[in-house]
């Protein structure tokens, strides 16, 4: 294999947790506020996890999935363009298993599911191979609720103010698909500047130490790309994510 070009614009960039890694696929914990790749979401951006993720392992990388900028959690690359192409079919088959873990406003139902048509959303960015149509598109999300918490606190027009953790499986994969549904069913994900409520955003960043969008993908399960094994990836949340679920005396491990 040819040597990648020395790219110095990201030396000192702590280095990515690798959670796992074989001569097909390299699966990292992404943290929160960093970019998969060059978005017009910020043309000034300079840090994205495929630059960082090359110069780490010396190798070119080429993701099958995105998250959002906001959310951390499990993300899958391929080792090479064909690689990666399997895989990304695999997300279009709907064949892949996503677990993602969120806070949001209010107390849902235990259980549900969000049925609702998505709007296309696309920057210049884009994989190729998506259709160009700009109509709704079919988008599914399944949840349960995990924990709630009502704090003596008037954040909004009510003497208190709830809280709940979601467990959610997405099954389609539409952009922003949790984050728009979620807004749709009037409980936003806490820290969600586009869909979410600022009052409530402030108070935890302001009085609960959490600046962060309150959403990660935790599981991963998909085949393997050259044996067709089932692969089951986890991530932990850590950081102000794991800090507010003890700080509310949550558990994730129903999730």
């Amino acid at each position: 294999m040819s040597e990648i070009p020395v790219d110095r614009s990201n030396e000192g960039e702590p280095p990515l947790p690798i959670l796992y890694r074989d001569e097909q696929i390299v699966v990292i914990d992404k943290p929160p506020g960093l970019l998969v790749h060059r978005s017009e979401i910020d043309r000034h951006e300079t840090r994205f996890a495929i630059q960082i993720l090359r110069n780490q392992i010396g190798q070119y990388v080429w993701p099958a999935h995105r998250l959002d900028r906001g959310t951390s959690g499990v993300l899958l690359f391929g080792l090479s363009k064909e690689i990666a192409g399997v895989l990304g079919r695999q997300f279009e088959a709907g064949t892949v298993d996503k677990k993602y873990l969120a806070v949001v406003r209010g107390h849902p139902p235990e259980s549900g599911t969000i049925d609702h048509a998505l709007t296309r959303q696309r920057d210049a960015y884009e994989f190729q191979g998506e259709r160009s149509s700009t109509e709704a598109q079919a988008a599914l999300t399944h949840y349960r609720r995990l924990a709630e918490i009502e704090l003596p606190v008037a954040v909004d027009r009510y003497p208190s103010s709830r809280y709940a953790l979601l467990a959610l499986e997405p099954v389609t994969g539409r952009r922003h698909q949790i984050r728009r549904h979620l807004k749709h069913i009037a409980h936003p994900i806490i820290g969600d500047a586009t869909y979410g409520k600022g009052r409530h955003n402030r108070y935890f960043a302001e009085h609960l130490g959490c600046h962060r969008l309150l959403l990660a993908c935790i599981g991963l399960n998909f085949n393997h790309p050259l044996d067709g094994r089932r692969m089951e990836i986890k991530a932990p949340v850590s950081g102000e994510f794991a800090a507010t679920l003890a700080r509310f005396a949550w558990s994730a491990d129903a999730a």
